[in-house]
C-alpha cells in the first residue's frame, strides 16, 4: 500500500446535507417533487448529471444548455453560502487522526471528489496540508462511476493503482475504484457497498492498521 485516494463527502466531512438543501431549493422554485430518497440517487455523481436527474422529472420540457448552466450556477451559489460555515469540527470521526497515522507513515494521500468545492471545503477543514494532491471534476472528462478520477489521483501521486486503496460512500464511487484495479473500502451498510473489498459502518472505524491488514490480505488472496 503506497497511497490513500479519499472521497470527500460522506468520507472526510458531511455536506450530503447541504447538497439535499440546495438542490431542495432549486427543485422548488422550478416546481419540481423533490425528497431525500430522490436525493440519494445524486450521491457520488457530478452536478451536470445531479442536475439532468432532477430535471428529468419536470413537466416543463426541455432546458437549453444556457438554461441548464444557469440553474446549476444558482444551485452552487446557494450550496456555497451553506458551506462556508464549515469549521474542522465538522469532520468525521477518526478521519484527523488517520491522516496524521498516512501523513507519519509516509504513505500518499489524494482527494478525488465529484465536487468543484472540493479544495475550499479542505481549506475550511484545515486539512489541505495532508493532502498531496486534489482530483475534482474540472480536471476529468468522465465522472464516477468511471474510474478516471481515481486513476488520475495515482498518477499524480506516482504510484501504480494496484498499490492505492480508495475510500468511498457511494456505490457509483465504490465502482470507479475497482474500475481503477484499485482495494475499494466502503463506508455504510453491506447492502450499500456491495462490490467493496471492505465495509466499515462509520469512519471511526478507519486506521492505518486496519487499511494496511485488509490490503495485505486483498493482495495475498488475489496472488493465489
Amino acid at each position: 500500500m503506497k497511497a490513500v485516494i479519499f472521497d470527500l463527502d460522506g468520507v472526510i466531512t458531511d455536506t450530503a446535507e447541504y447538497h439535499f438543501q440546495a438542490w431542495g431549493s432549486l427543485a422548488a422554485t422550478l416546481g419540481i417533487p423533490f425528497d431525500r430518497e430522490f436525493n440519494e440517487q445524486l450521491k457520488g455523481i457530478s452536478r451536470t448529471e445531479s442536475l439532468d436527474k432532477i430535471l428529468a422529472q419536470s413537466e416543463a420540457g426541455a432546458y437549453t444548455a444556457e438554461q441548464k448552466l444557469e440553474l446549476a450556477t444558482r444551485k452552487n451559489t446557494e450550496y456555497q453560502r451553506l458551506i462556508s460555515a464549515v469549521t474542522p469540527a465538522d469532520i468525521l470521526p477518526g478521519i484527523h487522526a488517520l491522516l496524521v497515522e498516512l501523513r507519519q507513515a509516509g504513505i500518499g494521500i489524494a482527494l478525488a471528489s465529484a465536487s468543484k468545492n472540493a479544495a475550499f471545503i479542505l481549506e475550511r477543514l484545515e486539512l489541505t496540508h495532508y493532502f498531496d494532491n486534489v482530483v475534482d471534476v474540472t480536471a476529468i472528462r468522465h465522472g464516477k462511476p468511471d474510474p478516471e478520477i481515481f486513476l488520475t489521483g495515482a498518477a499524480n501521486l506516482g504510484v501504480q493503482p494496484a498499490d492505492c486503496i480508495g475510500i468511498e460512500d457511494a456505490q457509483a464511487g465504490i465502482q470507479a475504484i475497482k474500475s481503477a484495479g484499485m482495494f475499494a473500502v466502503g463506508v455504510g451498510t453491506p447492502s450499500q457497498m456491495q462490490d467493496a473489498d471492505i465495509v466499515v459502518a462509520s469512519t471511526a472505524d478507519l486506521s492505518l492498521r486496519m487499511l494496511e491488514d485488509g490490503f495485505n490480505a486483498f493482495v495475498k488472496t488475489d496472488s493465489l
